[in-house]
Protein backbone atom coordinates (compact mmCIF):
# COMPACT_ATOMS: atom_id res chain seq x y z
CA UNK A 1 0.00 0.00 0.00
CA UNK A 2 1.27 3.50 -0.86
CA UNK A 3 1.58 5.89 2.07
CA UNK A 4 2.46 9.55 2.52
CA UNK A 5 5.42 10.78 0.52
CA UNK A 6 5.74 7.38 -1.18
CA UNK A 7 3.02 8.55 -3.55
CA UNK A 8 5.14 11.52 -4.61
CA UNK A 9 8.30 9.40 -4.81
CA UNK A 10 6.46 6.89 -6.98
CA UNK A 11 5.49 9.56 -9.51
CA UNK A 12 9.05 10.87 -9.69
CA UNK A 13 10.24 7.43 -10.83
CA UNK A 14 7.93 7.27 -13.85
CA UNK A 15 8.71 7.99 -17.50
CA UNK A 16 6.73 8.05 -20.75
CA UNK A 17 6.84 4.25 -20.99
CA UNK A 18 5.54 3.54 -17.48
CA UNK A 19 3.26 6.41 -16.52
CA UNK A 20 -0.04 5.03 -17.86
CA UNK A 21 0.44 1.64 -16.17
CA UNK A 22 1.31 3.43 -12.95
CA UNK A 23 -1.87 5.52 -13.12
CA UNK A 24 -3.89 2.36 -13.74
CA UNK A 25 -2.35 0.72 -10.67
CA UNK A 26 -3.17 3.76 -8.51
CA UNK A 27 -6.77 3.74 -9.75
CA UNK A 28 -7.10 0.11 -8.69
CA UNK A 29 -5.72 0.72 -5.17
CA UNK A 30 -8.69 0.97 -2.82
CA UNK A 31 -6.67 3.02 -0.31
CA UNK A 32 -5.96 5.87 -2.73
CA UNK A 33 -8.40 8.64 -3.50
CA UNK A 34 -8.46 9.45 -7.22
CA UNK A 35 -10.71 11.56 -9.38
CA UNK A 36 -10.75 13.24 -12.77
CA UNK A 37 -11.35 16.97 -13.15
CA UNK A 38 -11.69 19.18 -16.24
CA UNK A 39 -10.29 22.65 -15.62
CA UNK A 40 -8.80 24.34 -12.59
CA UNK A 41 -9.10 28.12 -12.78
CA UNK A 42 -7.65 30.56 -13.45
CA UNK A 43 -4.59 29.17 -15.21
CA UNK A 44 -5.70 25.81 -16.61
CA UNK A 45 -9.39 26.10 -17.39
CA UNK A 46 -9.49 23.63 -20.29
CA UNK A 47 -7.09 20.91 -19.15
CA UNK A 48 -7.89 17.40 -17.94
CA UNK A 49 -6.50 16.57 -14.46
CA UNK A 50 -6.15 13.42 -12.41
CA UNK A 51 -6.15 14.01 -8.65
CA UNK A 52 -4.43 11.44 -6.37
CA UNK A 53 -4.31 11.68 -2.59
CA UNK A 54 -3.32 9.37 0.24
CA UNK A 55 -2.58 10.09 3.90
CA UNK A 56 -1.40 13.71 3.73
CA UNK A 57 0.07 13.68 0.23
CA UNK A 58 -1.44 15.05 -2.97
CA UNK A 59 -0.43 14.69 -6.63
CA UNK A 60 -2.10 16.65 -9.44
CA UNK A 61 -1.51 15.12 -12.89
CA UNK A 62 -2.25 17.54 -15.75
CA UNK A 63 -2.65 16.62 -19.43
CA UNK A 64 -1.04 19.38 -21.46
CA UNK A 65 -3.58 20.88 -23.85
CA UNK A 66 -1.18 21.02 -26.81
CA UNK A 67 -0.63 18.89 -29.95
CA UNK A 68 2.75 17.16 -30.53
CA UNK A 69 5.49 19.63 -31.50
CA UNK A 70 9.11 20.48 -30.74
CA UNK A 71 9.36 23.24 -28.12
CA UNK A 72 12.04 25.18 -26.29
CA UNK A 73 11.08 25.68 -22.63
CA UNK A 74 11.76 28.99 -20.92
CA UNK A 75 10.53 29.46 -17.34
CA UNK A 76 12.01 32.95 -16.94
CA UNK A 77 9.57 35.83 -16.42
CA UNK A 78 10.31 39.17 -18.08
CA UNK A 79 8.72 42.40 -16.89
CA UNK A 80 6.27 40.31 -14.85
CA UNK A 81 4.98 38.63 -18.01
CA UNK A 82 4.20 34.92 -18.03
CA UNK A 83 7.07 32.67 -19.21
CA UNK A 84 6.77 31.29 -22.73
CA UNK A 85 7.51 28.11 -24.66
CA UNK A 86 8.76 28.57 -28.22
CA UNK A 87 8.56 26.57 -31.43
CA UNK A 88 10.05 27.50 -34.76
CA UNK A 89 7.04 29.64 -35.57
CA UNK A 90 4.83 30.02 -32.49
CA UNK A 91 4.84 30.51 -28.74
CA UNK A 92 2.55 29.82 -25.78
CA UNK A 93 2.44 30.35 -22.04
CA UNK A 94 4.54 27.81 -20.14
CA UNK A 95 2.31 24.87 -19.10
CA UNK A 96 4.75 24.11 -16.26
CA UNK A 97 4.36 27.65 -14.91
CA UNK A 98 0.57 27.33 -15.21
CA UNK A 99 0.60 24.02 -13.31
CA UNK A 100 3.03 25.38 -10.70
CA UNK A 101 0.79 28.40 -10.07
CA UNK A 102 -2.22 26.10 -9.81
CA UNK A 103 -0.39 23.94 -7.25
CA UNK A 104 0.40 27.08 -5.22
CA UNK A 105 -3.27 28.08 -5.21
CA UNK A 106 -4.40 24.62 -4.08
CA UNK A 107 -1.72 24.59 -1.39
CA UNK A 108 -2.79 28.04 -0.14
CA UNK A 109 -6.41 26.89 0.05
CA UNK A 110 -5.39 23.80 2.00
CA UNK A 111 -3.27 25.83 4.41
CA UNK A 112 -6.29 27.99 5.17
CA UNK A 113 -7.75 24.81 6.66
CA UNK A 114 -4.45 24.05 8.46
CA UNK A 115 -3.61 21.19 6.07
CA UNK A 116 0.08 21.52 5.17
CA UNK A 117 0.38 18.54 2.82
CA UNK A 118 3.25 18.07 0.36
CA UNK A 119 1.90 18.52 -3.18
CA UNK A 120 3.47 17.53 -6.50
CA UNK A 121 2.38 18.59 -9.96
CA UNK A 122 2.96 16.20 -12.88
CA UNK A 123 2.69 17.49 -16.45
CA UNK A 124 2.14 14.94 -19.22
CA UNK A 125 2.71 16.44 -22.66
CA UNK A 126 2.82 15.10 -26.19
CA UNK A 127 5.33 17.83 -27.06
CA UNK A 128 9.05 17.22 -27.21
CA UNK A 129 10.79 19.65 -24.84
CA UNK A 130 14.10 20.00 -26.62
CA UNK A 131 15.95 21.40 -23.60
CA UNK A 132 14.26 19.15 -21.01
CA UNK A 133 17.54 17.92 -19.50
CA UNK A 134 18.62 21.49 -18.83
CA UNK A 135 15.28 22.36 -17.22
CA UNK A 136 14.97 19.50 -14.68
CA UNK A 137 16.44 21.48 -11.77
CA UNK A 138 14.24 24.47 -12.61
CA UNK A 139 11.13 22.27 -12.73
CA UNK A 140 12.09 20.69 -9.41
CA UNK A 141 12.15 24.14 -7.83
CA UNK A 142 8.70 24.77 -9.33
CA UNK A 143 7.50 21.50 -7.76
CA UNK A 144 6.51 20.02 -11.12
CA UNK A 145 7.60 16.75 -12.69
CA UNK A 146 7.51 16.85 -16.51
CA UNK A 147 7.13 13.80 -18.75
CA UNK A 148 7.27 14.76 -22.42
CA UNK A 149 6.64 12.81 -25.65
CA UNK A 150 3.75 11.01 -23.97
CA UNK A 151 1.10 9.34 -26.15
CA UNK A 152 -2.36 10.26 -24.92
CA UNK A 153 -4.39 7.45 -26.50
CA UNK A 154 -4.55 5.16 -23.44
CA UNK A 155 -5.68 7.80 -20.94
CA UNK A 156 -9.40 7.15 -21.32
CA UNK A 157 -8.92 3.72 -19.71
CA UNK A 158 -7.54 5.06 -16.43
CA UNK A 159 -9.75 3.88 -13.52
CA UNK A 160 -10.75 6.35 -10.80
CA UNK A 161 -11.66 5.79 -7.14
CA UNK A 162 -13.43 8.95 -5.86
CA UNK A 163 -15.01 7.16 -2.85
CA UNK A 164 -12.04 5.84 -0.76
CA UNK A 165 -10.72 8.23 1.85
CA UNK A 166 -14.00 10.11 1.51
CA UNK A 167 -13.22 12.83 4.05
CA UNK A 168 -9.96 14.15 2.62
CA UNK A 169 -11.15 13.40 -0.91
CA UNK A 170 -14.16 15.66 -0.49
CA UNK A 171 -11.94 18.27 1.12
CA UNK A 172 -9.52 18.35 -1.83
CA UNK A 173 -12.26 18.52 -4.44
CA UNK A 174 -13.89 21.25 -2.37
CA UNK A 175 -10.69 23.32 -2.58
CA UNK A 176 -10.63 22.91 -6.36
CA UNK A 177 -14.30 23.84 -6.60
CA UNK A 178 -13.58 27.00 -4.60
CA UNK A 179 -10.82 27.99 -7.03
CA UNK A 180 -13.12 27.50 -10.01
CA UNK A 181 -15.83 29.60 -8.38
CA UNK A 182 -13.43 32.43 -7.54
CA UNK A 183 -12.86 33.19 -11.22
CA UNK A 184 -15.61 32.19 -13.65
CA UNK A 185 -14.55 30.24 -16.69
CA UNK A 186 -14.86 31.93 -20.07
CA UNK A 187 -15.35 28.56 -21.72
CA UNK A 188 -18.70 27.75 -23.35
CA UNK A 189 -19.71 24.67 -21.41
CA UNK A 190 -21.98 23.48 -24.22
CA UNK A 191 -19.18 23.65 -26.72
CA UNK A 192 -16.09 21.63 -25.75
CA UNK A 193 -14.90 21.59 -29.34
CA UNK A 194 -14.20 25.34 -29.07
CA UNK A 195 -11.16 24.51 -26.93
CA UNK A 196 -9.92 22.05 -29.54
CA UNK A 197 -10.45 24.63 -32.28
CA UNK A 198 -8.56 27.29 -30.33
CA UNK A 199 -5.70 24.91 -29.65
CA UNK A 200 -5.49 23.94 -33.30
CA UNK A 201 -5.65 27.48 -34.67
CA UNK A 202 -2.93 28.69 -32.30
CA UNK A 203 -0.56 25.78 -32.80
CA UNK A 204 -1.33 24.16 -36.11
CA UNK A 205 -1.35 25.53 -39.65
CA UNK A 206 0.40 28.87 -40.18
CA UNK A 207 -1.60 31.91 -41.32
CA UNK A 208 -1.32 33.23 -44.84
CA UNK A 209 0.49 36.42 -43.86
CA UNK A 210 3.43 34.68 -42.19
CA UNK A 211 6.88 35.22 -43.65
CA UNK A 212 7.17 33.16 -46.79
CA UNK A 213 9.81 30.88 -45.34
CA UNK A 214 7.65 30.09 -42.29
CA UNK A 215 5.69 27.68 -44.48
CA UNK A 216 8.60 26.96 -46.74
CA UNK A 217 8.59 23.21 -46.37
CA UNK A 218 6.14 20.47 -47.24
CA UNK A 219 5.09 19.74 -43.70
CA UNK A 220 8.03 17.64 -42.52
CA UNK A 221 8.95 19.43 -39.30
CA UNK A 222 11.26 16.81 -37.86
CA UNK A 223 12.26 16.39 -34.25
CA UNK A 224 14.62 18.88 -32.70
CA UNK A 225 17.89 17.73 -31.19
CA UNK A 226 17.90 17.81 -27.37
CA UNK A 227 21.56 18.87 -27.42
CA UNK A 228 20.86 22.48 -28.37
CA UNK A 229 24.18 23.46 -26.79
CA UNK A 230 23.15 26.75 -25.17
CA UNK A 231 21.96 28.56 -28.27
CA UNK A 232 22.30 32.37 -28.12
CA UNK A 233 19.39 34.75 -27.56
CA UNK A 234 19.37 36.14 -31.09
CA UNK A 235 19.35 39.84 -30.13
CA UNK A 236 21.37 42.11 -32.46
CA UNK A 237 22.29 45.54 -31.06
CA UNK A 238 22.59 47.68 -34.20
CA UNK A 239 23.27 50.75 -32.05
CA UNK A 240 22.35 52.14 -28.64
CA UNK A 241 18.81 52.89 -29.79
CA UNK A 242 17.97 50.02 -32.14
CA UNK A 243 18.02 46.27 -31.60
CA UNK A 244 16.54 43.45 -33.69
CA UNK A 245 15.99 39.75 -33.07
CA UNK A 246 17.00 37.03 -35.51
CA UNK A 247 15.19 33.73 -35.63
CA UNK A 248 17.26 30.78 -34.38
CA UNK A 249 16.22 27.26 -35.43
CA UNK A 250 17.69 24.50 -33.24
CA UNK A 251 19.24 21.40 -34.83
CA UNK A 252 17.10 18.39 -35.73
CA UNK A 253 17.17 14.86 -34.49
CA UNK A 254 17.64 12.26 -37.24
CA UNK A 255 18.36 14.77 -40.04
CA UNK A 256 19.21 11.92 -42.41
CA UNK A 257 15.69 10.55 -42.04
CA UNK A 258 14.24 14.05 -42.50
CA UNK A 259 16.23 14.49 -45.71
CA UNK A 260 14.99 11.16 -47.04
CA UNK A 261 11.39 12.11 -46.25
CA UNK A 262 11.48 15.29 -48.32
CA UNK A 263 9.11 15.23 -51.25
CA UNK A 264 11.09 15.57 -54.50
CA UNK A 265 14.39 17.50 -54.23
CA UNK A 266 16.44 14.54 -55.47
CA UNK A 267 19.20 16.71 -56.97
CA UNK A 268 19.50 18.60 -53.68
CA UNK A 269 19.68 15.36 -51.71
CA UNK A 270 22.45 14.09 -53.99
CA UNK A 271 24.43 17.33 -53.67
CA UNK A 272 24.24 17.29 -49.88
CA UNK A 273 25.35 13.64 -49.88
CA UNK A 274 28.38 14.56 -52.03
CA UNK A 275 29.47 17.26 -49.56
CA UNK A 276 29.03 14.93 -46.59
CA UNK A 277 30.89 12.12 -48.34
CA UNK A 278 33.86 14.38 -49.01
CA UNK A 279 34.01 15.56 -45.39
CA UNK A 280 33.89 11.96 -44.14
CA UNK A 281 36.61 10.98 -46.62
CA UNK A 282 38.82 13.77 -45.25
CA UNK A 283 38.35 12.36 -41.74
CA UNK A 284 39.29 8.85 -42.91
CA UNK A 285 42.33 10.23 -44.73
CA UNK A 286 43.59 12.12 -41.68
CA UNK A 287 43.17 9.08 -39.43
CA UNK A 288 45.26 6.98 -41.82
CA UNK A 289 47.76 9.71 -42.78
CA UNK A 290 47.89 12.54 -40.22
CA UNK A 291 50.18 14.63 -42.44
CA UNK A 292 48.08 14.23 -45.59
CA UNK A 293 46.77 17.23 -47.50
CA UNK A 294 43.01 17.05 -47.30
CA UNK A 295 40.48 18.31 -49.83
CA UNK A 296 39.06 21.73 -49.06
CA UNK A 297 35.30 21.62 -48.59
CA UNK A 298 33.47 24.96 -48.76
CA UNK A 299 30.13 24.84 -46.99
CA UNK A 300 28.89 28.25 -48.17
CA UNK A 301 25.96 27.82 -50.53
CA UNK A 302 23.35 29.59 -52.62
CA UNK A 303 19.74 28.39 -52.64
CA UNK A 304 17.71 29.36 -55.70
CA UNK A 305 13.97 28.97 -55.38
CA UNK A 306 10.55 30.51 -55.02
CA UNK A 307 8.50 30.54 -51.80
CA UNK A 308 7.32 27.24 -50.40
CA UNK A 309 9.92 25.06 -52.12
CA UNK A 310 11.69 23.89 -48.94
CA UNK A 311 14.68 26.20 -48.55
CA UNK A 312 14.34 26.71 -44.79
CA UNK A 313 13.73 23.03 -44.16
CA UNK A 314 16.80 22.02 -46.18
CA UNK A 315 18.86 24.62 -44.29
CA UNK A 316 17.83 22.99 -41.00
CA UNK A 317 18.68 19.52 -42.32
CA UNK A 318 21.96 20.79 -43.82
CA UNK A 319 23.12 22.29 -40.51
CA UNK A 320 22.08 19.23 -38.51
CA UNK A 321 23.83 16.81 -40.89
CA UNK A 322 27.04 18.87 -40.76
CA UNK A 323 26.79 18.91 -36.97
CA UNK A 324 26.36 15.12 -36.94
CA UNK A 325 29.41 14.77 -39.19
CA UNK A 326 31.46 16.89 -36.77
CA UNK A 327 31.95 19.73 -39.25
CA UNK A 328 29.81 22.25 -37.36
CA UNK A 329 29.93 22.41 -33.56
CA UNK A 330 26.23 23.24 -33.02
CA UNK A 331 24.19 22.79 -36.19
CA UNK A 332 21.61 25.52 -35.52
CA UNK A 333 20.28 27.89 -38.20
CA UNK A 334 20.19 31.68 -37.85
CA UNK A 335 17.68 33.29 -40.23
CA UNK A 336 18.55 36.87 -41.26
CA UNK A 337 17.42 39.32 -43.95
CA UNK A 338 18.22 42.82 -45.19
CA UNK A 339 16.59 44.49 -42.18
CA UNK A 340 18.75 42.47 -39.80
CA UNK A 341 21.87 44.32 -40.92
CA UNK A 342 20.73 47.84 -41.77
CA UNK A 343 20.42 50.21 -38.82
CA UNK A 344 19.93 53.96 -38.55
CA UNK A 345 23.50 55.14 -37.93
CA UNK A 346 26.79 55.01 -39.78
CA UNK A 347 28.63 51.82 -38.84
CA UNK A 348 25.52 49.86 -37.90
CA UNK A 349 26.12 47.42 -40.78
CA UNK A 350 29.54 46.35 -39.53
CA UNK A 351 28.29 45.91 -35.97
CA UNK A 352 25.32 43.88 -37.19
CA UNK A 353 27.32 41.61 -39.52
CA UNK A 354 29.87 40.92 -36.77
CA UNK A 355 27.16 40.02 -34.25
CA UNK A 356 25.17 37.87 -36.66
CA UNK A 357 28.25 35.86 -37.63
CA UNK A 358 29.08 35.37 -33.96
CA UNK A 359 25.55 34.11 -33.20
CA UNK A 360 25.68 31.78 -36.23
CA UNK A 361 29.12 30.38 -35.34
CA UNK A 362 28.90 26.61 -35.16
CA UNK A 363 25.84 26.53 -37.40
CA UNK A 364 24.26 27.93 -40.56
CA UNK A 365 23.61 31.60 -41.34
CA UNK A 366 20.69 31.79 -43.77
CA UNK A 367 20.18 35.21 -45.41
CA UNK A 368 16.72 35.26 -46.96
CA UNK A 369 16.09 37.34 -50.10
CA UNK A 370 19.81 38.13 -50.15
CA UNK A 371 19.48 39.85 -53.53
CA UNK A 372 17.84 42.80 -51.73
CA UNK A 373 21.35 43.66 -50.50
CA UNK A 374 22.37 44.22 -54.13
CA UNK A 375 20.81 47.59 -54.84
CA UNK A 376 21.88 49.45 -58.02
CA UNK A 377 22.22 52.55 -55.82
CA UNK A 378 25.92 52.94 -55.03
CA UNK A 379 25.08 54.54 -51.68
CA UNK A 380 22.74 51.76 -50.53
CA UNK A 381 24.16 50.39 -47.23
CA UNK A 382 23.07 46.90 -48.29
CA UNK A 383 26.03 46.77 -50.66
CA UNK A 384 28.31 47.30 -47.67
CA UNK A 385 26.83 44.20 -45.98
CA UNK A 386 27.96 41.95 -48.85
CA UNK A 387 31.46 43.46 -48.78
CA UNK A 388 31.73 43.04 -45.00
CA UNK A 389 30.47 39.49 -45.21
CA UNK A 390 33.09 38.61 -47.83
CA UNK A 391 35.87 40.18 -45.76
CA UNK A 392 34.93 38.26 -42.63
CA UNK A 393 34.54 34.95 -44.49
CA UNK A 394 38.03 35.40 -45.93
CA UNK A 395 39.51 34.18 -42.61
CA UNK A 396 40.50 30.64 -43.56
CA UNK A 397 41.08 29.69 -39.92
CA UNK A 398 37.36 30.05 -39.17
CA UNK A 399 35.48 27.21 -40.84
CA UNK A 400 32.90 26.56 -38.12
CA UNK A 401 30.07 28.20 -40.05
CA UNK A 402 28.11 27.73 -43.26
CA UNK A 403 26.51 30.78 -44.94
CA UNK A 404 23.53 30.21 -47.22
CA UNK A 405 22.20 32.98 -49.47
CA UNK A 406 18.57 32.42 -50.54
CA UNK A 407 16.21 33.96 -53.03
CA UNK A 408 14.62 33.97 -56.47
CA UNK A 409 16.96 32.62 -59.15
CA UNK A 410 17.23 35.58 -61.53
CA UNK A 411 18.03 38.32 -58.97
CA UNK A 412 20.35 35.93 -57.11
CA UNK A 413 22.32 35.36 -60.32
CA UNK A 414 22.64 39.13 -60.70
CA UNK A 415 23.91 39.33 -57.12
CA UNK A 416 26.62 36.75 -57.90
CA UNK A 417 27.62 38.58 -61.07
CA UNK A 418 27.91 41.86 -59.15
CA UNK A 419 30.63 40.50 -56.85
CA UNK A 420 33.22 38.12 -58.35
CA UNK A 421 34.23 36.97 -54.88
CA UNK A 422 30.84 35.32 -54.41
CA UNK A 423 31.67 32.83 -57.19
CA UNK A 424 34.59 31.37 -55.26
CA UNK A 425 33.23 31.79 -51.73
CA UNK A 426 29.85 30.22 -52.54
CA UNK A 427 30.58 27.29 -54.85
CA UNK A 428 27.57 25.18 -53.85
CA UNK A 429 24.41 25.93 -55.83
CA UNK A 430 21.09 24.31 -54.91
CA UNK A 431 18.10 24.93 -57.16
CA UNK A 432 14.70 24.41 -55.55
CA UNK A 433 12.24 23.79 -58.35
CA UNK A 434 8.50 24.25 -58.04
CA UNK A 435 6.66 21.14 -56.84
CA UNK A 436 4.73 19.14 -59.39
CA UNK A 437 1.02 18.54 -58.94
CA UNK A 438 1.66 14.94 -57.82
CA UNK A 439 4.20 16.17 -55.26
CA UNK A 440 1.71 18.68 -53.90
CA UNK A 441 -0.81 15.86 -53.50
CA UNK A 442 1.77 13.89 -51.54
CA UNK A 443 2.47 16.93 -49.36
CA UNK A 444 -1.28 17.13 -48.69
CA UNK A 445 -1.40 13.48 -47.57
CA UNK A 446 1.46 14.05 -45.15
CA UNK A 447 -0.06 17.19 -43.63
CA UNK A 448 -3.37 15.38 -43.22
CA UNK A 449 -1.58 12.53 -41.47
CA UNK A 450 0.08 14.91 -39.03
CA UNK A 451 -3.34 15.98 -37.72
CA UNK A 452 -4.91 12.51 -38.12
CA UNK A 453 -7.51 13.86 -40.51
CA UNK A 454 -8.82 11.95 -43.50
CA UNK A 455 -10.93 12.94 -46.50
CA UNK A 456 -14.07 11.14 -47.54
CA UNK A 457 -13.79 9.85 -51.10
CA UNK A 458 -15.99 12.67 -52.42
CA UNK A 459 -14.03 15.29 -50.45
CA UNK A 460 -10.71 13.97 -51.78
CA UNK A 461 -11.96 14.18 -55.37
CA UNK A 462 -13.14 17.74 -54.79
CA UNK A 463 -9.84 18.69 -53.18
CA UNK A 464 -7.89 17.26 -56.13
CA UNK A 465 -10.04 19.30 -58.51
CA UNK A 466 -9.51 22.47 -56.46
CA UNK A 467 -5.74 22.02 -56.28
CA UNK A 468 -5.49 21.07 -59.95
CA UNK A 469 -7.43 24.17 -60.99
CA UNK A 470 -5.21 26.41 -58.85
CA UNK A 471 -2.08 24.74 -60.23
CA UNK A 472 -3.16 25.26 -63.83
CA UNK A 473 -3.71 29.02 -63.42
CA UNK A 474 -0.73 29.66 -61.11
CA UNK A 475 1.58 32.58 -61.76
CA UNK A 476 5.25 31.63 -61.64
CA UNK A 477 6.17 34.69 -59.55
CA UNK A 478 3.45 34.39 -56.91
CA UNK A 479 2.75 30.66 -56.69
CA UNK A 480 3.33 29.48 -53.13
CA UNK A 481 4.04 25.76 -53.72
CA UNK A 482 3.79 23.96 -50.35
CA UNK A 483 2.72 27.23 -48.73
CA UNK A 484 -0.36 27.31 -50.98
CA UNK A 485 -1.21 23.77 -49.84
CA UNK A 486 -0.80 24.83 -46.19
CA UNK A 487 -3.10 27.83 -46.69
CA UNK A 488 -5.68 25.78 -48.58
CA UNK A 489 -5.73 23.14 -45.85
CA UNK A 490 -6.02 25.82 -43.20
CA UNK A 491 -9.18 27.10 -44.89
CA UNK A 492 -10.54 23.54 -45.07
CA UNK A 493 -9.74 22.78 -41.44
CA UNK A 494 -11.40 25.98 -40.20
CA UNK A 495 -14.48 25.29 -42.32
CA UNK A 496 -14.54 21.73 -40.94
CA UNK A 497 -14.19 23.02 -37.36
CA UNK A 498 -17.05 25.48 -37.80
CA UNK A 499 -19.28 22.73 -39.19
CA UNK A 500 -18.44 20.38 -36.31
CA UNK A 501 -19.10 23.06 -33.71
CA UNK A 502 -22.48 23.73 -35.29
CA UNK A 503 -23.48 20.06 -35.74
CA UNK A 504 -21.91 18.78 -32.48
CA UNK A 505 -21.42 15.21 -33.79
CA UNK A 506 -21.86 12.41 -31.26
CA UNK A 507 -19.23 10.26 -32.97
CA UNK A 508 -15.70 11.41 -32.18
CA UNK A 509 -14.36 9.99 -35.43
CA UNK A 510 -16.36 12.58 -37.35
CA UNK A 511 -14.22 15.29 -35.79
CA UNK A 512 -11.36 13.93 -37.92
CA UNK A 513 -13.31 13.37 -41.14
CA UNK A 514 -13.12 16.06 -43.84
CA UNK A 515 -16.29 16.09 -45.95
CA UNK A 516 -17.07 17.59 -49.33
CA UNK A 517 -18.76 20.57 -47.66
CA UNK A 518 -15.49 21.42 -45.89
CA UNK A 519 -13.47 21.85 -49.09
CA UNK A 520 -13.67 25.58 -49.80
CA UNK A 521 -11.23 26.92 -52.43
CA UNK A 522 -9.00 29.85 -51.52
CA UNK A 523 -7.94 32.60 -53.88
CA UNK A 524 -4.95 31.82 -56.09
CA UNK A 525 -2.34 34.61 -55.71
CA UNK A 526 -2.15 36.84 -58.77
CA UNK A 527 0.89 38.39 -60.35
CA UNK A 528 2.10 41.61 -58.78
CA UNK A 529 4.85 44.01 -59.82
CA UNK A 530 8.33 43.13 -58.61
CA UNK A 531 10.42 45.87 -57.01
CA UNK A 532 13.76 46.33 -58.73
CA UNK A 533 16.16 43.80 -60.14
Amino acid sequence: MIKGNNLIKGFKKQDRNTIWKYLESLGEDAKIFSDCQVGIMPHLGNNVFYIYAVHTSLVVVCLDNCPPKDELADEETFNDEQPLYFTENSRRVSPVWQLSETIKLIKAKMEEGHNCWPILGVLLTESTIINADDMRDVWDEMNVEVIDRVEYEPHHNIPMNPAPGLAFGKMIMGFIKELNELQPSTKDEDDEFIALLDKFCNNGIKPENDDEEEADDEGEEGETDDSCLNLPSGIIEQNNNVSVRVKILPPMKNPRAELDKLVGCQDIKNHIDELLTLTRYNEMLLRAFPDAMIHEVSLHSIFFGRPGTGKTTVCKIFGSLLHEAGVLSKGHVVVAERGTFLGTLWGDEERSVTQVLEIAKGGVLMIDEAYLLNSPNERDPGRMVIQLLMQMLADETERNIAVVLCGYKEPMLKLIESNPGLHSRFPNRFEFRDFTLDELMEITRRRMGEYRYHFTQQAWQKYKSVLTAAYQVRDSQTWGNARFVANQLERIFIQHAQRCVKENPDNGQRLLTITQADVIPIEVPRSKPRIGF
